[in-house]
């Protein structure tokens, strides 16, 4: 996977960097495995836009993805395939019984590789076992954070944890942020990183690109008047006093995780800022 960079001919390509898609393998999804997806343009039940900059964008259909990897069975990986629910890539894989299902792409699977699930498994990438059997060390993705609730950590483009210990019952992990945490052994990972890792070097290069995912121009608060925002107002550009959200509530350092969380306790060091 690499970058595209465009020659400077119009003001929208000057600052464009895009994926080259070389990892891609099918264009057309499969049938089965799709489902619609419906877009509010932030609107409630009554056509009142209820949540801002929403609105627009191309149409999408929501792709089935297997969280969980429970069948104990041998699959086949036949195509990488782009999802544009996600950053990641997807690859569509079919069972020993014919089932097809989609999973999240690691880094470097390949079409026609065996992918594996279940308790006596190989650690090899693209794999899916309990953190329980996982070596020490590895670098892991698509982890849950209970067992059977199917992956919830480590998921987006070019992520992956790390497994640094086991102490009884439970492993800790490495995750993305930074933060160290303690989760049940008995809870499943995939092996690998996850795919699409120059992700985060793209740039959209113009506004309209923006738009095609569905996001409307973002105003700033201190361009709004006091009525609007705690940060507006003001003769000329005034830098708008301590960074507020519309409702008043501390942005930028102020802390809103509960300190009561009956989870606190799993987490060893806080992610780094």
């Amino acid at each position: 996977m690499a970058v595209k960079k465009f020659n400077p001919v119009t003001p929208g390509q000057r600052h464009k960097v895009i994926g080259t898609f070389d990892d891609i393998t099918s264009s057309v999804p499969e049938k089965s495995l799709l489902e619609p997806k419906k877009s509010t343009g932030g609107r409630n039940n009554s056509g009142k836009m209820t949540v801002r900059y929403i609105g627009g964008g191309h149409k999408q259909m929501y792709r089935v993805i297997d969280f969980k990897r429970t069948k104990d069975m041998p699959a086949v990986v036949k195509s990488i395939e782009y999802d544009p629910n996600r950053s990641a890539r997807i690859a569509l894989i079919c069972y020993a019984d014919g089932q097809k299902s989609y999973i999240l792409a690691p880094n470097g699977l390949k079409v026609g590789q065996t992918v594996l699930s279940g308790d006596n498994v190989a650690p090899e990438v693209g794999n899916t076992l309990l953190l329980a059997n996982i070596p020490l060390g590895t670098v892991i993705h698509a982890i849950e954070l209970y067992p059977g609730q199917g992956a919830a950590m480590a998921r987006s483009a070019g992520t992956y944890a790390q497994l640094l210990a086991r102490e009884g019952k439970y492993a800790i992990i490495k995750l993305p942020s930074g933060e160290t945490r303690m989760v049940l052994t008995t809870c499943r990972a995939t092996i690998g990183v996850v795919s699409n890792p120059d992700h985060s070097l793209e740039q959209h290069g113009k506004a309209g690109r923006k738009r095609w995912l569905g996001r409307r121009p973002h105003n700033r608060g201190v361009t709004m008047n006091p009525v609007d925002h705690p940060m507006g107002g003001g003769e000329g550009r005034s830098s708008g006093g301590h960074p507020r959200s519309r409702k008043g509530l501390l942005a930028k350092g102020y802390k809103t995780r509960n300190p009561k969380k009956t989870t606190s306790k799993f987490i060893i060091s806080k992610r780094k800022k």
